[in-house]
């Protein structure tokens, strides 16, 4: 019986995971953290009967409470719920499938417990790579992606030790804007960039992929997963979204990992590694699907992904400063406070308006992320 616990049970990722669990009937869940849809977690704990069960306000976790009196759960509540979530005794591995730099300090106590992570909450790796690998080190934990493109890298290069990698080809759908010139993305609505071609995946993530910010931030996961310079990590659009990415060793040889748009398969492969599982679903029929095709990203266009680069070369602080930016800018998007061009300009200005810190501690981070926050509402305010 192989134990876990979720952060982000809620979500996308999380409500998939526990799709995952409801067909091995070896997993066990033993703590379940949501944001604040306490109707959703309450039927996820009546379902899969978790030991713990933090909601993220204090006032909603006591409403929980109340609604699940008769079982045996305790709810709790912030981020010391959800750090007791991820450090309950008999929990063999932790799903980080929170959004945002709140999967930071989780994650850190979920390592020094002695946990495996199945991540993925990327902006941990992103603000934090440079403190979470070492602690990976240090206390002899596995981090295992989720996310489908650095799972199918991770995919790619098992059983390759000490081989070299020469190229990390990292590849994107191009999202629902693909081709298009940025004169054409003035008008673009909210419903337009949640409209992604291939996955079904949560409000934020989406608009991410469409401005290509969401493959910038997993260029710079990918540098801190699989330590690798980032001028060998290549990004390909493929529009298909059947190569899920995949890697190029010194002799020009190259594995890729292929599949259907279905993020049970990292999930479960996350959960289980370095052991497959049968899972259902659709397969890949080659000849229903005809001819892959690739193409080269946009940098003018979709600038987000060249600022990316730009920010993980600087190293430091700048990381922190473009995911802070980007949180905060989609969800102004996403509320029509700005417009979808908007959202990749502030993103750019918070960078050039941030004074670096090379080594920044966890709570610089956090500071840092709220520092963002604020001059991100003050540009905006102007509007």
């Amino acid at each position: 019986m192989k134990h876990i616990s979720i952060l982000g049970s809620t979500g996308s990722i999380g409500t998939q995971t526990l799709d995952v669990v409801r067909n091995n009937a070896d997993l066990m869940v033993d703590a379940l953290a949501g944001a604040n849809n306490i109707d959703l977690l309450e039927k996820q704990i009546r379902e899969f009967k978790p030991k713990l069960a933090c909601v993220w306000e204090e006032k909603k976790a006591k409403e929980l409470a109340i609604k699940v009196k008769d079982l045996p759960v305790s709810i709790v509540s912030g981020m010391d719920g959800l750090i007791d979530c991820v450090t309950v005794k008999s929990t063999d591995i932790v799903v980080t499938a929170v959004v945002g730099m709140i999967g930071i300090k989780p994650t850190i106590e979920a390592i020094k417990a002695g946990k495996d992570i199945a991540i993925a909450n990327k902006e941990t790796l992103v603000t934090a790579g440079h403190i979470i690998m070492p602690l990976v080190q240090e206390y002899g934990v596995r981090l295992l992606p989720v996310d489908s493109e650095h799972s199918a890298i991770f995919q790619a290069i098992h059983g390759e030790e000490g081989n070299t990698v020469s190229r990390i080809i990292l590849t994107a759908s191009g999202g629902p804007f693909r081709g298009r010139k940025r004169n054409e993305l003035e008008n673009i609505q909210v419903e337009d960039a949640l409209k992604h071609p291939n996955w079904s995946m949560g409000r934020k993530i989406t608009i991410d992929s469409s401005t290509l910010v969401n493959k910038g931030l997993e260029v710079m996961e990918a540098k801190w997963l699989f330590h690798v310079d980032l001028d060998k990590i290549q990004v390909v659009i493929q529009p298909q979204s059947v190569i899920h990415s995949a890697v190029e060793f010194e002799d020009g040889g190259i594995i890729a990992q292929m599949g259907t748009p279905d993020m049970r398969l990292p999930i479960q492969y996350a959960l289980y590694y370095p052991c497959r599982r049968k899972l259902s679903g659709d397969r890949v029929n080659f000849f229903e699907l005809g001819r892959l095709t690739f193409e080269e990203p946009d940098y003018e266009t979709f600038k987000g992904l060249r600022l990316a680069y730009e920010v993980s070369k600087g190293g430091g602080s700048l990381p922190t400063v473009y995911n802070a930016a980007n949180e905060i800018a989609v969800a102004k998007f996403l509320n029509r406070e700005i417009r979808y061009l908007d959202i990749v300009d502030l993103i750019e200005e918070a960078v050039k308006c941030h004074k670096k810190v090379q080594n920044p501690s966890v709570s610089e981070i956090l500071n840092m992320e709220q520092e963002t926050y604020d001059l991100i509402n003050r540009l905006t305010a102007k509007c």
